[in-house]
């Protein structure tokens, strides 16, 4: 959803650089963030369950490198010059579709090997601990538009369920950063309140 975003919004002359930016730099650190932690945590821990599948796992892990690849050139984007801003959106854009293609690519092949796999091997503890080393360590880049795409995606109780493993003092400001979300998301998709 967010890389797609991306590239819409990136050949929208009305959507400021700073909101391109914010979006960009979010999708880089948290798809970053998110493969690291699968690669470095949740592979090891199915393949110690199932080491039948430690060569898909494997696949999955090159494919995360080939993506490092192309988020290392979405995050190299300049945006702050107006004078090359024409050019520095189709460049944002090129990298964005880029990077979505290789996102959804990824998806289409790591989900019928992740998800059996979660389901008969992976206990409901060992995906509770995981699940809250990777909320823990989630980069705080942009993080409220984290909270506007679960938002949008989940029910309020599947989004609570998602957020139950905050740490207790961010709590208090999801309310500002739903707000904050829903302005950014609003701009990026160049629609006014």
């Amino acid at each position: 959803m967010g890389t797609s975003l991306l590239a819409e919004a990136a050949a929208d002359p009305a959507v400021p650089p700073a909101a391109l930016a914010r979006l960009r730099d979010f999708l880089v650190a948290n798809v970053r963030h998110h493969h690291e932690t699968e690669d470095e945590e949740l592979w090891p821990l199915l393949t110690a369950a199932a080491p039948e599948a430690a060569s898909a796992l494997d696949a999955l892990s090159e494919e995360h490198r080939r993506l490092d690849k192309a988020l290392d050139a979405l995050a190299a984007v300049a945006l702050g010059d107006e004078d090359g801003a024409g050019e520095a959106r189709l460049a944002l854009r090129e990298a964005a579709v880029e990077v979505r293609d290789a996102v959804h690519g990824h998806l289409a092949a790591e989900e019928p090997v992740l998800l059996p796999a979660l389901r008969e091997r992976i206990t409901d503890a060992q995906w509770k601990d995981f699940s809250q080393r990777v909320i823990a360590t989630t980069p705080p880049v942009a993080g409220h538009l984290m909270i506007g795409f679960l938002d949008e995606v989940g029910t309020p109780a599947e989004v609570e369920t998602v957020l139950a493993g905050l740490p207790e003092p961010v709590r208090p400001l999801l309310d500002g950063m739903r707000t904050q979300a829903a302005d950014d998301l609003r701009t990026l998709r160049g629609t006014r309140p």
